[in-house]
């Protein structure tokens, strides 16, 4: 019996460990607010330009599984982005997603109307590697957007 009762417990740990363990590849709303919220700290605590830095650093403190920070100015610029060294610096005002949309054009407006909230829309996911749908939280700090999403 206690044979039994051990290959029962072995087999629960296996199946609890895998179940956390897919679960664990996506990030969900909550730590998407929270990273954003992070970010937000971080600039308050350390500058602009550090907390800029950070992000930019794609194993730095600002990325987590398939969880990223991207920072943007008002016009579009990326100014920071966790997961695609190519996209720090650039104009991605008329970055469509894979169904056209105008995602970061949309988001820029969003922005000045709401201040903050989601967004979604299609995008590659850094650890699929496959076009996936998204939902990007997105908070309007000063005159920048901090945003960070998840993937569906």
């Amino acid at each position: 019996m206690l044979k039994f009762a051990r290959i029962v417990v072995a087999g629960l740990v296996f199946l609890l460990g895998a179940s956390s363990q897919a679960q664990s590849t996506h990030g969900t709303p909550a730590e998407a607010v929270a990273m954003v919220q992070k970010v937000i700290a971080s600039i308050k605590a350390n500058g602009r330009e550090k907390t800029i830095a950070d992000v930019n650093n794609l194993q730095g403190p600002f990325r987590d599984r398939d969880l990223y920070i991207t920072i943007n100015d008002m016009n579009g610029k990326n100014l920071a982005h966790g997961a695609n060294a190519k996209m720090q610096g650039k104009d991605l005002l008329d970055l469509k997603d894979a169904d056209g949309k105008l995602f970061v054009r949309e988001r820029m407006e969003l922005a000045k109307a709401k201040g903050k909230g989601w967004q979604d829309y299609k995008f590659v996911n850094p650890v699929s590697k496959q076009i996936e749908q998204k939902s990007m939280y997105f908070e309007k700090y000063e005159d920048i957007i901090i945003n960070c999403g998840i993937y569906k």
